[in-house]
């Protein structure tokens, strides 16, 4: 049983290791093509002088509205788990 905990820990050693290993540097995020897209494009497509507002609002918009109504259902969960309940 002994040997199965150290075996179990050494797995666990070798992988966050290998992970620290394959990471990517911080401060240097990794360059994709569509950056220079949205750069150029954004004020002309959406309208905005901010290129975060663009890609937010316009680009991602869906996106944006499924994490408001996962936060509002969060919300309206925590309220209804902590009112008072009056008989």
């Amino acid at each position: 049983m002994k040997w199965v905990r150290v075996g179990a820990l050494l797995l666990l050693v070798g992988f966050l290791m290998g992970a620290a290993a394959w990471m990517h540097p911080f401060g240097r995020p990794p360059l994709a093509e569509m950056d220079g897209y949205f750069i150029l494009n954004a004020q002309a497509e959406a309208g905005a002088n901010n290129v975060v507002t663009s890609v937010v609002f316009d680009y991602r918009g869906f996106d944006t509205l499924g994490e408001a109504t996962v936060l509002f259902c969060a919300v309206v969960g925590v309220a209804l788990l902590l009112r008072k309940v009056t008989k």
